[in-house]
């Protein structure tokens, strides 16, 4: 199998449990953060050819390890640092989606990575032919994501809070 990779990563002057709250809330009635249409063609096109397609999630903010997240399964947790996804779609290959968020110089890094391990030539075709979505998606869902984890934070002083979750 050949390996196909897609790694984003970002400086938020939040702390790793800010940053965190719109990755665990991905997905679902909240959206991806960018290009959600996209995102809802590819769930019609899956559901078309056999797969699950944008099914929900059973929480809006909660999340374990084995539940669905729309088209993808959570493959492992860990609260405030670790979110890893791997596809239920049906696609010529293995497919995950991983976010980790640590702490950074008075603030976190948030790394976005796409993995895909192609099977057979059709595999390889198939991330040729979405590679040019790729800058468009998982750009857009990363800078959505930022722009999310400042409304956390505003959200969290308003109240007053001094610890962020939300």
């Amino acid at each position: 199998m050949a390996r196909y990779e897609d790694k984003r990563s970002i400086w938020v002057p939040h702390p790793p449990d800010v940053a965190f709250v719109p990755v665990r809330r991905i997905g679902g009635t909240t959206g991806w953060y960018a290009w959600d249409a996209l995102w809802r063609l590819r769930g019609w096109l899956d559901r078309r050819i056999g797969g699950p397609g944008l099914a929900g999630r059973r929480d809006p903010d909660a999340v374990a390890v084995g539940e669905a997240l729309d088209f993808w399964e959570v493959e492992a947790f860990e609260p405030d640092r670790l979110l890893r996804l791997r596809a239920r779609m049906r696609v010529p290959g293995e497919a995950r989606l991983e976010f980790r968020v640590e702490p950074e110089a008075g603030g976190s890094i948030v790394r976005q990575e796409a993995t895909f391990d192609a099977r057979g030539l059709l595999g390889r075709a198939y991330w040729y032919a979405v590679l040019p979505f790729h800058g468009l998606v998982f750009g857009g869902m990363l800078r959505g994501l930022v722009r999310a984890m400042a409304a956390v934070e505003q959200s969290s002083h308003s109240r007053g809070e001094s610890g962020t979750r939300a």
